[in-house]
């Protein structure tokens, strides 16, 4: 029974070796700033490619502080705040005072800055959706069930052995 074991957990660290070549290979690709200026492109809005994760990401996770927003991103958090008041000067998010800290200002999304995330999601779905023509319905509901499951596992901290 024990040889087994091994196997079996060989067997894993194996799929989770690939999971992660995977994965890596995803982040690069979804990181390259000429995939955003694409989406920017597609999408036909007037946006800086240092400015487009944001935006997306207050329109998503907001309201978001400047801390959690530039973890989210990658970014040093006095970046992101120099480039959210710049968001901000083109009308695109307002800061408003945090519910839960009176002390936190969080960024949170104007009816134009939505009308702009709306037209990036058009783009983003005439993009997935020629990415996936070829594929089968079953194997896309699999990806985006099994993709979620990851996602909530892996977005809290990694938990201790």
């Amino acid at each position: 029974m024990p040889s087994r074991k091994r196997v079996q957990n060989t067997h894993i660290s194996a799929q989770l070796r690939q999971l992660h070549d995977a994965l890596l290979d995803i982040v690069s690709a979804m990181n390259r700033p000429q995939r955003d200026e694409f989406l920017i492109k597609e999408a036909g809005i007037p946006l800086d490619g240092a400015l487009f994760p944001l935006l997306v990401g207050v329109e998503r996770f907001g309201p978001i502080g400047v801390v959690d927003l530039a973890d989210r991103v990658g970014r040093d958090y006095t970046t992101v705040s120099r480039q959210v008041a710049k968001l901000e000067s083109l009308g695109l998010v307002e800061r408003q005072e945090s519910a839960a800290d009176r002390r936190v200002r969080e960024a949170v999304i104007t009816p134009e800055g939505k009308v702009m995330t709306d037209l990036v999601d058009a783009a983003r779905d005439r993009i997935g959706r020629a990415i996936f023509k070829t594929w089968d319905a079953e194997d896309i509901s699999a990806l985006v069930r099994l993709a979620r499951k990851f996602a909530d596992a892996v977005k809290d901290d990694p938990p201790g052995p």
